[in-house]
C-alpha cells in the first residue's frame, strides 16, 4: 500500500466522503429535544440557475453561525429551499419547447406547467448539489420549495388576508412592462443601463397656425399618444398659450396645453409632451388634470390602432418613421446627442416598456412608515450610517408594489371572476357558486402572483 502523503490537498477524496458520513448520522438535523432555539432560513436560490460568488459567501456564512452555535449547545436548524423563479423558470422551458417548434400556448396551461414540473425534477436540483458541494449543513430533511402545497395555500391565505385589510387592490396604472416576456414587472425587476442616444425636439404648432412650443423627448414614437402639452403656470414665455390648443403633429386631434408646476421652467424648453398611457410622471399630471389616456404602444411592442398609419409597427421602426415624417414636414427642429437611463428586462434584456395596465397591486406606504419608525427610532440600525439616507429616500418615495404577472409558472391568484354578474370573489378554496347572483359560470384570474 502506497502510504505517500499527496503533495496538496485532495479535495474530492476528501469532501464526499466526510459529507456522506455527515449526512448519513443527521448531523445536520435540528433536535427535537428541548434546549435553546437558533434558526436560519437560507435566502432561496432561484431554481434554474447555479450558484455565484456571492451565494458562496452568503452561504458560508450561514454555515459558520450555524456551525457555531452547534457547538454551544443549541438547538440549530438551518432550513434549506429554492425558489420557484417564475419568469425566469418559464423563459427557460419556453425557449426549450420553442427549439422543439413548440408553442406553449399550444399547450394551454395544465400541459405547460406539467412540462415545467418535469423539468423542475430533472435539472432543478443544480443548487441543492452545489449547495452540499459547498459544505452546507442544511436540515436536507425539510428541504422546501416555494411551489410545495404547504407553502402554495400560505400565500393564498395572506393574499386574501391583505385584500380583506385594504393592502391589496386592483388598479390601471402604469406599470413596467416586458414586451418580450409579456408580463409586468416590478420595479426591482428592471435593470436600468446608461445608454448613448437622443433629444428631438419637435414643434407644437397652436391650432389656427401660430408658432407654438417646441417640446424634448428621448421617445418620439410616444408623441402619438400624448393628450396635453405641460407648462409652468409662472413661465413667462408661454403666457400667450393661456386657453389655447396646440395641433398634435401626425394626427388629426388638437390637445391642450395644461399649466402645472410639475414642470421645471430650466430644464429643456420648458414644455413638455404628456403621455398618459405611456410615462408614469405623465400618468400621474394626467390624472390630476382629468386628460384622457391613449395607449399607442400594445403589450407586444407594436404600435396599436390608436397609432393611425403607424399601426403594427414596432416600436423602434415607428421611432424612425415618425422622425422622417416629422422632418418632411418641418416639425423636426433638431436633434441633440443625450445619454439617459433605460430599463430593461432582468430576465431576457429587453428595453421594457411603461406601459398602462390593469394590474394587482400591494399597498407600500403603510409598510414603508412602519420600516422607517424603526430606523428612526433607533430599533434598527443601518450599518455603515453613511446608507441612512438612501433608506429614507427609497422609502418616503415607494411606489406600490405590482404583484401580478402574466405567466402560467406560479402561483395563480385567488380571485374569481363571475361570467354572469362581474362580482369578483376572492378565497382561500376555489368557490362553486357566485356570492352575488348565485351562479356557477366562474373563471380564475390567469395571472400569477409575483411572490419573494
Amino acid at each position: 500500500m502506497d502510504s505517500t502523503l499527496s503533495k496538496g490537498y485532495e479535495p474530492h477524496e476528501v469532501e464526499k466522503k466526510w459529507y456522506e458520513y455527515w449526512e448519513t448520522n443527521g448531523l445536520f438535523a435540528a433536535p427535537e429535544e428541548s434546549g435553546q432555539s437558533y434558526s436560519i432560513v437560507i435566502p432561496p436560490p432561484n431554481v434554474t440557475g447555479v450558484l455565484h460568488m456571492g451565494h458562496s459567501l452568503n452561504i458560508t456564512l450561514q454555515d459558520i453561525l450555524c456551525r457555531y452555535r452547534r457547538l454551544c449547545g443549541d438547538n440549530v436548524l438551518w432550513m434549506p429551499g429554492t425558489d420557484h423563479a417564475g419568469i425566469a423558470t418559464q423563459n427557460v422551458v419556453e425557449r426549450d419547447l420553442t427549439a422543439n417548434g413548440i408553442d406553449r400556448h399550444q399547450l394551454g396551461r395544465e400541459k405547460f406547467i406539467e412540462k415545467v414540473w418535469k423539468w423542475r425534477k430533472e435539472k432543478g436540483g443544480a443548487i441543492i448539489n452545489q449547495l452540499k458541494k459547498l459544505g452546507a449543513s442544511c436540515d436536507w430533511d425539510r428541504e422546501r420549495f416555494t411551489m410545495d402545497e404547504g407553502l402554495s395555500d400560505a400565500v393564498k391565505k395572506v393574499f386574501v388576508q391583505l385584500y380583506d385589510e385594504g393592502l391589496i387592490y386592483r388598479g390601471n396604472y402604469i406599470i413596467n412592462w416586458c414586451p418580450r416576456c409579456m408580463t409586468a414587472l416590478a420595479d426591482l425587476e428592471v435593470e436600468h443601463e446608461e445608454l448613448e442616444g437622443n433629444l428631438y425636439h419637435i414643434h407644437y404648432p397652436v391650432v389656427g397656425g401660430e408658432k407654438g412650443p417646441v417640446v424634448a423627448t428621448t421617445r418620439p414614437e410616444t408623441m402619438l399618444g400624448d393628450t396635453a402639452v405641460a407648462v409652468h403656470p409662472e413661465d413667462s414665455r408661454y403666457e400667450y398659450l393661456v386657453g389655447k390648443e396646440v395641433d398634435l403633429p401626425l394626427t388629426t386631434r388638437s390637445i391642450p396645453v395644461i399649466f402645472d408646476k410639475y414642470v421645471e421652467m430650466e430644464f429643456g424648453t420648458g414644455a413638455l409632451k404628456i403621455t398618459p398611457a405611456h410615462d408614469p410622471n405623465d400618468f400621474e399630471v394626467g390624472r390630476i388634470h382629468e386628460l384622457p389616456s391613449i395607449k399607442v404602444i400594445g403589450d407586444d411592442g407594436k404600435m396599436t390602432a390608436a397609432a393611425g398609419k403607424y399601426e403594427g409597427l414596432d416600436r423602434f421602426e415607428c421611432r424612425k418613421a415618425v422622425l422622417k415624417d416629422l422632418e418632411a414636414q418641418g416639425l423636426l427642429v433638431k436633434v441633440e446627442s443625450h445619454n439617459h437611463s433605460v430599463g430593461h428586462c432582468y430576465r431576457c434584456n429587453t428595453v421594457v416598456e411603461p406601459n398602462l395596465s390593469k394590474q394587482w397591486f400591494v399597498k407600500a406606504k403603510p409598510l414603508a412608515e412602519k420600516a422607517l419608525a424603526a430606523v428612526k427610532d433607533g430599533r434598527t440600525k443601518i450599518v455603515p450610517e453613511k446608507w441612512e439616507n438612501d433608506y429614507y429616500m427609497w422609502l418616503e418615495n415607494i411606489r406600490d408594489w405590482c404583484i401580478s404577472r402574466q405567466i402560467w409558472w406560479g402561483h395563480q391568484i385567488p380571485v374569481w371572476t363571475c361570467r354572469q354578474c362581474n362580482e369578483i370573489i376572492v378565497a382561500v378554496d376555489p368557490p362553486d357558486h357566485c356570492t352575488a347572483c348565485q351562479s356557477t359560470d366562474l373563471v380564475q384570474a390567469p395571472d400569477d402572483l409575483d411572490t419573494w
